[in-house]
């Protein structure tokens, strides 16, 4: 584990025992011990259920658009996909590790780089978009409520309604303006060139280069496909819609009653747009804080710690989990296999073996 990891993984625990420590000593959330252990077990498995349905729509875009594409992936190897790409983002400042590690993984399954990139870019847009209109929509209906309940955290809402609408231009401008794509790479090689931490700039320039014709021109395959960005735009809002139905789940598990299914819904939305740009691993402290101001009004001071803890361990440290079992796993078979292709010692001239086979 490298050190950023190492900090980030710190950073969570130390967030996670901050939250416990609020839950379970104020003495104003006595009752936490028993709001914990008379979970309802069907809403529970209904947040689970939630979470699985967030992570197989998102497999099942990134499966439809590279099978469009004509480079097919199994609908297990997208499931592995994206589950790594939400281990990484939640480990890393910023979400900034999920993609790149998507890309990495399928390009081990023959999908080349520059289509992973494509199939990564369009499933980010569609998801982005989605998130927008969604959140626009329930915004608009629930103004009253938005006003009265998060009326002083209005403008964190609009920095990261702002953030988050500014990313639906730019990915299409990156997709669609392969000349400025050019440009700012061709730029930044021949400056890395120049500090001595690139080597031969114009081959890798001319890689680069091929590598973009490639990733445009599956890009304006897609424009073509108007029925395809539709379907990928649906499987995104599903996608996004099983994450933000977790915390009406966790409210009903928790044998609350009374909420307005629209506003909950209108809380979790702008809850995400306006965590989601904070530059720490998961967002953590963010979000914590924020359902705090988000879902005051839903739930009592003696489950609002309880319904934190819960929330987040479907939408957060379970990813955490799943993911360091999945890296585990990976590199007990990586090892294996190195072991099963490594060439056999040869006997030498002293009768030792050696490790070095004959030509």
């Amino acid at each position: 584990m490298n050190r950023r990891n190492l900090l980030s993984f710190l950073f969570i625990a130390a967030t996670l025992g901050l939250m416990i420590v609020l839950v379970f000593s104020n003495n104003e959330l006595g009752s936490a011990w028993d709001a914990l252990l008379t979970l309802d077990v069907g809403w529970t498995l209904i947040a689970l259920l939630c979470i699985v349905v967030n992570v197989f729509f998102d497999a099942l875009g990134l499966h439809y658009f590279l099978r469009k594409q004509k480079y097919p992936i199994t609908l297990r190897m997208a499931c592995y996909t994206s589950l790594i790409g939400f281990y990484y983002s939640n480990i890393t400042p910023g979400a900034s590790g999920g993609q790149p590690m998507q890309v990495y993984a399928m390009s081990k399954r023959d999908v080349p780089v520059p289509i992973g990139t494509s199939a990564i870019s369009i499933k980010f847009l569609a998801q982005q978009l989605m998130l927008v209109v969604v959140t626009t929509a329930l915004w608009l209906t629930n103004q009253g409520f938005v006003e009265s309940q998060l009326g002083g955290a209005k403008w964190a809402i609009y920095i990261g309604y702002a953030i988050n609408f500014a990313s639906i231009p730019l990915i299409l401008l990156v997709g669609l303006h392969r000349p400025l794509v050019q440009a700012v790479i061709t730029f930044f090689v021949r400056l890395l060139a120049k500090l001595r931490l690139v080597k031969h700039p114009e081959q890798r320039i001319l890689r680069i280069s091929a590598g973009l014709d490639v990733y445009h021109a599956s890009i304006l395959r897609l424009a073509k496909d108007p029925w395809q960005l539709v379907w990928m735009l649906l499987l995104a809002m599903v996608s996004t819609l099983g994450l933000m139905a977790v915390p009406v789940a966790v409210y009903f598990a928790l044998h609350m009653s009374g909420a307005q299914l629209s506003q909950m819904l209108a809380a979790a939305y702008l809850l995400f747009v306006t965590a989601s740009y904070t530059p720490l691993p998961g967002a953590s402290g963010a979000q914590e804080g924020g359902f705090l101001a988000f879902f005051r009004g839903f739930f009592t001071p003696g489950t609002m710690g309880v319904a934190i803890l819960v929330w987040r361990f479907f939408t957060f440290y379970l990813f955490l989990i799943i993911g360091a079992v999945m890296s585990i796993v990976s590199s007990i078979r990586g090892g294996r296999r190195g072991a099963a292709t490594a060439p056999e010692a040869e006997p030498t001239a002293d009768g030792t073996e050696g490790g070095t086979p004959k030509a």
